[in-house]
C-alpha cells in the first residue's frame, strides 16, 4: 500500500475524532474538540508506535499478533479489526465514537469507546492506554478505581470505565480474553448502568444513525462505496456545535519529505468549507449545509465593514497564533509541529465569493427550514461590497502565499462571483435596482478579469493580472460559471495548464518557486478539478480513466490525504484532507452513468 503511515481509519461523532493504524492503534486523537490537546499523539511524535516506551496511543495488542483485518461496517464510521495470532487465536476489535439522538439531542459527547470480542481460540491482549497532555508531555498523572482509571490532563479529566480487569490494564499486563470487553473513555463522571449493555446500545444506535443518514444520500449509480465514504468522512470534519467545517483533522503531516511545509489544518477555512458543502449539495446531505449557514451568518453579523478572513476558528475565533510544538518530533519525525495558522493573517479575496456562494442557495432552497430573506440579503451585500472594492487588488492567493502578494485571477474571479450570485438572489427576491446594481458591478469586473488574466501569445489565460503564470486554479474559472467548456479561451487555458503541471497522472499546483522552493507533489484536488475540465471538454474516456487512477491511489480507508508523491504514489500532507473528499464526490457524480442505466 503506498500510502504508508498515512494508511488510517478515522472515527468520530463530530465533536470529537480519531485516527486509527493499521493495527487497530487510536495514534491520534484530540480533546475536547477536533483543534484541542491530543491526547493520542502517536502520529506526531516520531516514534514507532510498536516500541515498547511509546506515546500518545492507545494499543489493545494481541499477542503475537500475525494479521489484522479491518473494515468499517457499511455505512458508518464504526471500524471493525480482527486481530489473528500465529497460532489462529483471534479477537475483534470494534472501535467508535458514539453518535446518535437522545432527549431529543443528538448524543455526541467526548468518548472513545471499544469493543473487544473474542472470535476464536484463547486470545491474550494487553492494553496500553497512554495519553498525552499539553502537546506530546506523557506524564499524565492517574488514579483508578474498581472498575475505572482517571487520567489527569491540562485542564480536562477523562475516564476510563471497563469490565475489563482494571488492575491488569493499569500495568498494562497480558490477559486472556474469554467474553467480550467494553471500555469507555470519556468525561470524568460515574458510569451509570451497566457498562456492557451501555455500550453495546451505543454501537447499535450509533450504527444505525450513520446508516439512516447516508440512506438519504443521493449517490450516483456508479462508485456509490466512495461516495458514501467520503460523504461520512466530510460530515465527521464538521464540528456541530457551531457548524464550522475543519480542513483536516490532523496538524502538521508534511506535503512532502522534509519540505517544512507543516500546516495546522484543524480550522474552518471559508474556501474549503465552501468545497465540502458544495459536494454534500451534490448528494443531498443538506444538514451539513444548514449547520454551516448558521456559522456563516455569525461570522458576518461580526464582520467589521465586510472584512473576511481566510479561516476561523471552531466557535468563530480570529485570532489563532501560529506556535511550535517542541515535545512531538513531527510525522515520522520531520517536524515542526504546528499549532494554530498563521494564514489568520493573511488577505485572501477569494474568501467574499466563497461567503455568497455557500449562502446563495438558501434563497433558492424550499428543502431548507430556513429560507433566506432580505435581511440575509442586505447583509450579504456587505461582503459583495467588500468584493467590489479588492477584486483588483493584490492578496496572497488560495495558496496562501506567506512572502509575497499579486493580483490572482482565481481571487478576482471568485469576487466576480460574489457580485454575480448577489444579482441572482436580487432576482429571486424581486428587488430589480439590486438586481441591475449587482449586475452592472459583475459585468465591469469580468471585463477587467478577462483583460487583465488573458495572454494572448501563450493562448491562455494567466494566474496573475501581472504576470504569466499557470496555476490549476485557473481550471476553476468553469465550476464559476465564468467561461464556458466550448470557450476556446478556456480551451487554450486548459491545454496550457494540462502541458506545465501535469505529471503523469497527477497535476501541480503550480511549478514556480514559492516561501519554501519548488513544490514536489501533486495536490490531489487539482487532479480532480484537470478531470472534471477534461470531461466537459468532450474527453470523458480521459477523465474516467484518470478518475479510475486517483481511486487506486486511496487508503485502506477510501480516503485521500492532501499530496501525493507523482513518482511513488506515496500520500503525503494532512489526512483525511477535504478537498480531495470533494474531488471524489464530484468527479463521481459527473461521470456516473445515470440511474436510468439499469432500466
Amino acid at each position: 500500500m503506498s500510502a504508508a503511515s498515512l494508511d488510517l481509519y478515522p472515527i468520530g461523532n463530530c465533536q470529537v475524532s480519531a485516527l486509527i493504524d493499521r493495527q487497530a492503534r487510536l495514534v491520534w486523537g484530540c480533546v475536547p474538540r477536533f483543534d484541542g490537546d491530543p491526547v493520542f499523539s502517536s502520529l506526531l511524535n516520531g516514534h514507532d508506535p510498536a516500541a515498547e516506551d511509546a506515546g500518545g496511543l492507545w494499543a489493545i495488542d494481541l499477542e503475537d499478533c500475525v494479521k489484522v483485518e479491518q473494515e468499517y461496517i457499511r455505512n458508518t464510521p464504526v471500524l471493525v479489526s480482527t486481530l489473528t495470532d500465529h497460532h489462529g487465536n483471534a479477537v475483534e476489535l470494534i472501535d467508535f465514537c458514539p453518535r446518535f439522538k437522545r432527549l431529543g439531542r443528538t448524543y455526541r459527547p467526548v468518548s472513545f469507546a471499544r469493543i473487544v470480542r473474542p472470535v476464536h481460540g484463547s486470545p491474550r491482549v494487553r492494553v496500553r492506554l497512554r495519553p498525552t497532555r499539553n502537546w506530546g508531555d506523557p506524564n499524565v498523572r492517574r488514579t483508578s478505581g474498581s472498575n475505572h482509571i482517571r487520567y489527569m490532563l491540562d485542564g480536562l479529566q477523562l475516564r476510563l470505565s471497563t469490565n475489563a480487569p482494571v488492575g491488569l490494564v493499569n500495568e498494562e499486563r497480558a490477559f486472556r480474553v474469554e467474553r467480550p470487553l467494553h471500555f469507555f473513555l470519556g468525561p470524568d463522571e460515574s458510569f451509570s448502568g451497566d457498562i456492557s449493555t451501555s455500550v453495546e446500545e451505543m454501537l447499535n444506535y450509533t450504527v444505525y444513525h450513520w446508516q439512516d443518514w447516508a440512506r438519504g444520500l443521493a449517490t450516483p449509480l456508479e462508485w456509490q462505496d466512495v461516495v458514501i465514504r467520503s460523504a461520512i468522512t466530510l460530515k465527521l470534519c464538521q464540528y456541530e456545535e457551531t457548524g464550522a467545517i475543519v480542513a483536516a483533522l490532523t496538524t502538521s503531516i508534511p506535503e512532502h519529505e522534509g519540505s517544512q511545509r507543516n500546516w495546522d489544518y484543524r480550522y474552518c477555512w471559508i474556501r474549503d468549507a465552501y468545497y465540502t458543502v458544495q459536494a454534500l449539495n451534490r448528494v443531498g446531505a443538506l444538514d451539513v449545509l444548514e449547520s454551516y449557514l448558521g456559522y456563516l451568518r455569525n461570522i458576518v453579523d461580526e464582520a467589521e465593514g465586510g472584512f473576511i478572513q481566510p479561516l476561523y476558528g471552531l466557535l468563530g475565533e480570529t485570532i489563532l497564533p501560529e506556535t511550535e510544538a517542541s515535545r512531538l518530533a513531527g510525522y515520522r519525525g520531520m517536524g515542526p509541529v504546528r499549532v494554530g495558522n498563521q494564514a489568520h493573517e493573511q488577505v485572501q479575496h477569494d474568501a467574499y465569493g466563497q461567503i455568497v456562494l455557500s449562502n446563495v442557495q438558501a434563497f433558492f432552497d424550499h428543502r431548507l427550514f430556513r429560507i433566506a430573506g432580505e435581511e440575509d440579503f442586505e447583509s450579504l451585500e456587505r461582503i459583495g461590497e467588500r468584493a467590489w472594492e479588492v477584486y483588483d487588488k493584490p492578496d496572497a492567493g488560495l495558496w496562501e502565499l506567506r512572502t509575497r502578494q499579486s493580483v490572482h485571477t482565481y481571487s478576482a474571479a471568485m469576487c466576480w462571483a460574489a457580485c454575480d450570485r448577489l444579482a441572482n438572489a436580487a432576482e429571486r427576491l424581486k428587488l430589480p435596482d439590486r438586481q441591475k446594481f449587482w449586475r452592472e458591478r459583475a459585468d465591469t469586473m469580468r471585463d477587467t478579469i478577462e483583460k487583465s488574466a488573458w495572454r494572448e501569445k501563450g493562448n491562455h489565460m494567466s494566474a496573475t493580472f501581472s504576470g504569466d503564470d499557470l496555476d490549476a486554479s485557473l481550471l476553476q474559472l468553469l465550476e464559476l460559471k465564468f467561461v464556458s467548456p466550448d470557450d476556446e479561451r478556456f480551451r487554450g487555458t486548459l491545454e496550457a495548464t494540462e502541458r506545465g503541471l501535469r505529471r503523469g497522472s497527477h497535476m501541480l499546483r503550480y511549478a514556480t518557486e514559492d516561501d519554501f522552493g519548488l513544490p514536489e507533489t501533486a495536490f490531489n484536488v487539482c487532479t480532480f478539478w484537470l478531470i472534471e475540465a477534461l470531461h466537459f471538454t468532450g474527453r470523458n474516456a480521459d477523465a474516467r480513466e484518470l478518475f479510475e487512477e486517483m481511486l487506486s491511489r486511496r487508503t485502506a480507508a477510501g480516503l485521500l490525504s492532501e499530496d501525493i508523491d507523482p513518482v511513488s504514489g506515496e500520500l503525503w500532507g494532512n489526512y483525511p484532507q477535504t478537498y480531495s473528499l470533494v474531488g471524489m464526490i464530484n468527479c463521481a457524480v459527473l461521470l456516473s452513468k445515470p440511474w436510468s442505466a439499469i432500466r
